[in-house]
């Protein structure tokens, strides 16, 4: 007699684990040469990184090998004296790293709020349809050529200055002794305004990057309790991206160690420690384009790849510490994090 149809199985018993799993994916089949072809591809992309640091390795040494005979003759005495004579042989840098330093914080002082403002507005405040024009324009300032900044400020700039703005600052802030002497227009202060013309977009460029990346959620935390916009930027915005903008400052600061062409056409070309800003000066960038040429000596010569070398070293620390400071904010922060 045949057993009942309920009688069998509503359920398979248990699978094999071998039928459970899921099927293994065939192994990819590589053409002949493939391989060969991928281990190439890696050590020549590792090679053109490692040729980046060579080159800096090598022209480091070809500096340091260029500046040793002004380096045995005159040691940490060449940049501490102020004599610059090379008819006698008598070569010191004072002078040049004095009017790097002092054209570079200038530009500081007049660019920093600026670029800071610019990018606070766009991000925060700017109407969305004017965001991407005025960035755009902003960052237009860094392509022109620094020969272009250059003219423009001998022919606009530097009688501007000599005409208009340096009487009023004599009248106004001489007592400082900051604004006091003889009136030129080409002088430190005209160095000054051409180098924050030119450092104001990357400034306001890293500037505005920074303050994106700030979360959203700090600046709706900030009003929900009550503060005011300035507030909510000043607190949520800016305190959160400090460490970002110090770096786009000191970014910005790189720029300006190294320019060359536009210094040289305004500064004057003097070397001479002056406490005035009306003064004419010298900068370590300027005497390499106007010297270079003209050094008949060796030690003449070496004096300023001496020069060179330092002002490529600060250069390097100085581009080395922005870009830690950058990274110091922006790191593993996710996109939608971004304002």
């Amino acid at each position: 007699m045949a057993e009942p149809a309920f009688s069998q199985p509503l359920m398979p018993g248990p699978q094999p684990l071998e039928a459970v799993r899921a099927p293994r994916p065939a192994p990819v089949q590589l053409r002949p040469g493939f391989e060969g072809a991928d281990y190439i591809f890696k050590y020549a992309v590792m090679a053109c990184a490692l040729g980046i640091l060579g080159l800096l390795v090598l022209i480091v040494y070809e500096l340091a090998q260029g500046s040793a005979l002004s380096w045995h003759a005159f040691h940490f005495k060449f940049f501490t004296s102020s004599d610059w004579d090379p008819v006698n042989e008598q070569f010191g840098a004072m002078p040049f790293v004095y009017g790097t330093l002092v054209s570079s914080l200038v530009a500081l002082l007049l660019a920093v709020p600026l670029a800071i403002g610019v990018a606070v507005f766009i991000v925060e405040m700017c109407p969305r349809p004017l965001r991407a024009p005025l960035a755009f324009f902003t960052e237009l300032l860094a392509a022109i050529p620094s020969v272009i900044y250059g003219i423009w400020a001998m022919f606009i700039l530097v009688p501007l200055l000599r005409t208009d703005v340096e009487p009023f600052l004599a009248r106004t802030l001489g007592w400082t002794g900051f604004f006091e002497g003889p009136i030129y227009g080409l002088s430190m202060l005209a160095a000054g305004i051409i180098l924050a013309i030119m450092i104001l977009p990357i400034i306001s460029s890293i500037t505005r990057e920074v303050i994106r990346v700030v979360p959203q959620h700090q600046r709706e935390a900030a009003l929900a309790l009550g503060a005011t916009r300035w507030e909510m930027i000043r607190i949520g915005v800016l305190r959160n991206a400090r460490a970002g903008i110090a770096g786009a400052i000191i970014l910005g600061l790189g720029r300006a160690l190294g320019e060359t062409m536009a210094v040289t056409m305004v500064i004057g070309n003097r070397p001479e420690v002056a406490k005035s800003l009306f003064a004419p000066g010298y900068t370590m960038a300027s005497v390499l384009a106007n010297e270079f040429s003209e050094a008949t000596g060796d030690t003449y010569l070496a004096a300023l790849i001496e020069i060179g070398l330092a002002l490529f070293l600060v250069t390097i620390v100085v581009n080395a510490l922005a870009r830690l400071l950058v990274w110091s904010v922006t790191r593993g922060l996710p996109k939608g994090a971004l304002a």
